[in-house]
């Protein structure tokens, strides 16, 4: 008996890719179904959205570096963050480092080849005297290191301050939406979405590339993580952290454990943000070491940055796994002086 092969039907996800490359990022409906898509398709959605990462970002892996320049001591309630007032974390508390410290810190990320190292401060918004800090060390870390990207979080922002930051030598800053705005109220009181919504668009309007992404795994639904995917293309989010739940011991979400955020729907997660957000930075950040385990480097395949070493205030993996992880792949390692790229208008959806 001869054997007859039938043709191949053509993926939807690859037909997703096509549109991506021609321009159509995806719908919400589309967003949402690969976040239910089954596991016997989850190899040919990660070769779609491979397919969209490597036509904007070819094979090269993005290092960021953070420097936690103020830890603790903060005046928010945000149930994830072991540096809120409501967390009882065994964490390190201090005040802003000295401009001397920061740039030691930067000497660091250089070590490590980031290309942005990323100035944090936990606060609801720096002070006078914080600002005053934070641009001084930029200057010198500037003056220092001339190809290194310099991205500041400090929490809520006016476009005067983001201004000041801008002429101080900062390219990027990051506020993260954390989720839907139907969700916001579940895990912050003492500040709103449209708080947040609000630094986004200042920082834009002052030439800083805004940097904003989401924490997967704070209960929230499919429909509210689709939600945030979406409300960050609204507010023109040039780099995206997807970042997923470390729930960390002193904080509300300390028992939380989302049953959805296995391996396998972490990777869905990475491939729906790089459909839905085709030409942007995406960064697999927080968590990735916990929720993806084993199959961490396929989220390289739609993801193009990571962090390397540590997180703010938990333990990341070793840079020299994520150097070995990025070797094995067959990508490289951005090189420090590239260009961060110009604030650029989203792709449409239909």
């Amino acid at each position: 008996m001869r054997l007859t092969l039938q043709p191949i039907p053509e993926s939807r996800w690859h037909a997703l890719a096509d549109r991506a490359l021609a321009g159509q990022a995806a719908r919400r409906d589309e967003a949402l179904a690969m976040l239910r898509s089954p596991d016997a398709e989850l190899l040919e959605l990660l070769g779609a959205a491979y397919r969209v990462r490597h036509h904007f970002f070819g094979d090269v892996v993005k290092l960021n570096f953070l420097i936690n320049a103020k830890s603790g001591i903060c005046p928010e309630d945000c149930a994830y963050c072991s540096q809120s007032r409501v967390s009882t974390a065994a964490i390190p508390r201090y005040s802003l480092l000295s401009p001397e410290e920061i740039v030691e810190r930067a000497d660091r990320a250089v070590e490590l080849r980031a290309s942005t190292c990323c100035i944090v401060i936990s606060a609801r918004r720096p002070s006078a005297r914080e600002l005053r800090g934070v641009t001084a060390a930029v200057r010198e870390v500037k003056g220092r290191h001339p190809g290194l990207k310099v991205c500041a979080c400090l929490g809520l922002l006016s476009e005067v301050e983001a201004r000041e930051l801008a002429e101080a030598g900062v390219e990027r800053y990051n506020h993260n939406l954390n989720t839907a705005e139907s969700h916001y109220g579940e895990i912050c009181t003492t500040h709103t979405f449209a708080d947040r919504v609000a630094t986004v668009e200042a920082v834009a309007a002052s030439g800083i590339s805004p940097c904003s992404g989401v924490i997967v795994g704070m209960g929230e639904t499919d429909e509210q993580l689709v939600d945030a995917a979406f409300a960050l293309r609204a507010v023109g989010a040039e780099s995206i952290p997807v970042n997923f739940l470390i729930p960390i011991a002193g904080t509300p979400l300390e028992v939380r454990r989302d049953e959805r955020i296995d391996p396998m729907y972490a990777l869905r997660v990475l491939a729906m943000f790089r459909f839905v957000h085709p030409d942007r930075e995406i960064r697999l950040s927080a968590g990735r070491e916990v929720h993806l385990r084993e199959l961490q480097p396929l989220g390289l395949y739609a993801a193009n940055a990571i962090f390397v070493a540590d997180y703010l205030t938990e333990p990341g993996q070793p840079a020299s796994e994520d150097y070995r992880m990025i070797e094995e792949l067959g990508f490289t390692v951005e090189e420090l002086g590239a260009p961060i790229g110009p604030i650029r208008t989203p792709l449409a959806v239909e």
